[in-house]
């Protein structure tokens, strides 16, 4: 995590009268949700307060006991989107509609930094006859968006349900086709949703394919069936993720596994206690998180509305946060 010594970062240990609406929060909802994954972190401050989690404390006592709410700040506005788990149809055999792969990641792909784009991947057939379908799903536009989200779940035509959560990716740079849409003139920025970007490739086959190749990411999936379907997917701690508890977050900035009070402005404002269990690959910078709304095709229609600015403050063990911004006083 960037120190507080780094000229395009500033940090500030706040107190909890600082945060907006804190009084008010569920903040049970929030601690069942940290406790879900505090086990897996391993620094010692952080296994510390873990241990005196599990002695089922009054949950708000407790982040006020054990934690302090330090704002981290780089030279980008904040911004908060959203993100969901996709259900797509699909079968574990090719057929006449289900003729769109799911790939695992081959074995080369996993020892460099960079492998191929999107573009090579798909049009070279490289991936083609080894064995690494996952599944078969029956629509490309909606297999895109599941790269973007990282998992999802595949409706097979028995009925069952085949979880699929993120296994890597060929390294390029994520680029986003709704801004590439936007910088052509083709949309206004307030106009792009999920939808919207769908619909227009739908619209527009070849032109659209093409679209598609401008975010030359690409996201290779392993089966998580194992994971019940009453759960969320597995997020970056190899936990299940909670609908409008879990945040994404830019590692680089915020812990894996630590309390953020996000106070999120916009249409339906949210003042709410989140854990940051999840990363993404659009999701860069210390005042940059994505919130996790749930599975399926209402979750994602709110979550592809989502668009708004706030800010958000992350709940440090104490020696840590004053450790980080050392001219604060205790």
């Amino acid at each position: 995590m960037p120190g507080p010594g780094e000229s395009e970062t500033r940090v500030e240990v706040l107190s909890f009268a600082d945060l907006e609406g804190w009084q008010e929060d569920d903040h049970a909802a929030a601690f069942k949700t940290f406790r879900n994954t505090c086990q897996d972190m391993g620094d010692p401050d952080w296994r510390a307060v873990c241990a005196y989690a599990t002695s089922n404390p009054e949950p708000k006592a407790f982040f006020e006991l054990l934690f302090r709410p330090v704002l981290i700040e780089d030279t980008e506005q904040a911004l908060f989107t959203g993100y969901f788990e996709p259900e797509l149809n699909g079968a574990r055999e090719r057929t006449g509609r289900y003729r769109y792969p799911l790939y695992s990641m081959p074995p080369e792909a996993k020892e460099t930094d960079v492998w191929y784009s999107r573009r090579q991947i798909l049009d070279g057939g490289l991936l083609e006859g080894r064995g690494l379908e996952i599944a078969w799903v029956d629509d490309p536009v909606e297999l895109f968006f599941l790269q973007i989200q990282g998992s999802g779940r595949v409706t097979l035509p028995d009925g069952d349900k085949l979880r699929v959560g993120y296994a890597g990716a060929n390294g390029h740079t994520y680029r986003s086709i709704g801004a590439e849409l936007v910088r052509r003139g083709t949309y206004e920025s307030h106009q792009v949703s999920a939808d919207v970007i769908k619909n227009w490739v739908r619209r527009n086959p070849e032109a659209g394919r093409e679209l598609l190749f401008h975010n030359p990411s690409y996201v290779f999936f392993r089966e998580v069936s194992d994971v019940p379907a009453d759960k969320g997917p597995l997020g970056a701690m190899n936990r299940s993720v909670t609908p409008m508890r879990t945040i994404a977050v830019d590692p680089a900035f915020v812990p894996l596994g630590a309390p953020v009070w996000l106070e999120k402005d916009g249409q339906n404002p949210m003042r709410r206690l989140m854990v940051a269990q999840d990363t993404g690959s659009a999701i860069k910078g210390a005042q940059r998180a994505d919130i996790f709304f749930g599975t399926g095709d209402a979750a994602g229609r709110a979550a592809g509305k989502l668009k708004d600015p706030g800010r958000m403050v992350v709940l440090l063990p104490i020696q840590r946060a004053y450790a980080m911004a050392p001219d604060s006083t205790l």
